[in-house]
């Protein structure tokens, strides 16, 4: 099975501080990776980078065709989309206006499917759909964020840091709707400072320390690898 998403030896730098230190990853069709890290760790940069938000070196190709010289507009409209950790919503336009925004590529006469489609997986946002998105509380606002990303019909979904702010219950409860979405065929790639929670759900776990990659394989070996029980998961045993 050859990889969906491929990322060889990519590397960012801001002046002279380099972000990202050549790293390489894969997500395969129809799984969940993730990428578990300190703050600072540059998992937030990777991201940006892969989007074509961040000039980089190295190679980012997506099913099989290489991004090089293509912006992040049009690797939109090839199916990756990125909920960015600070979710960067419309505060004053409703939930459902929010939603059709991300559909914009898609033309109108999809959108009425595709809502059913997000409020099916996000019951709340429908019961909420004519509030501004400003008055959502935390988890609403991450659905709202998710679902605007789905309404593009994405291959591959890139969320940055998704249970940031949020109260346990609620991270569970997103996190389920991201193992959903991977039994529906979207490709995730998860990145996470949540490493207990990120690797229950994960198939393939990546460790970003500093801006490189230290260790990855599938995600329960890392969650049994001591190093990472005691540096990520609090145990020391």
């Amino acid at each position: 099975m050859s990889a969906l998403l491929e990322v060889a030896d990519l590397r960012v730098a801001y002046g002279q501080v380099e972000a990202v230190q050549g790293v390489s990853l894969s997500v395969e069709p129809g799984t969940i990776a993730t990428v578990i890290g300190a703050n600072g760790a540059g998992k937030t940069t990777l991201l940006a980078a892969i989007m074509g938000l961040l000039p980089a070196k190295g190679g980012v190709h997506f099913e099989g065709e290489d991004l090089a010289y293509v912006p992040a507009e049009e690797r939109v409209a090839r199916g990756i989309s990125l909920v960015p950790e600070q979710r960067d919503l419309f505060a004053t336009m409703s939930v459902q206006e929010n939603l059709e925004l991300g559909a914009f590529r898609r033309g109108r006469a999809e959108i009425p499917q595709r809502l059913e489609e997000v409020y099916a997986l996000f019951p709340r946002l429908k019961e909420r759909r004519r509030q501004h998105a400003g008055t959502l509380s935390g988890g609403e606002r991450q659905m709202l964020a998710m679902g605007r990303a789905l309404m593009a019909r994405p291959r591959l979904l890139m969320l940055d840091e998704p249970s940031l702010g949020l109260a346990p219950l609620i991270v569970r409860d997103i996190l389920k709707t991201v193992s959903q979405l991977r039994d529906t065929g979207v490709s995730i790639l998860l990145v996470e400072q949540n490493a207990r929670a990120a690797l229950a759900v994960a198939d393939t776990a990546y460790v970003m320390e500093l801006g490189a990659i230290t260790l990855s394989g599938p995600a329960s070996t890392i969650a049994a690898d001591p190093k990472v029980s005691e540096i990520y998961l609090g145990g020391g045993h």
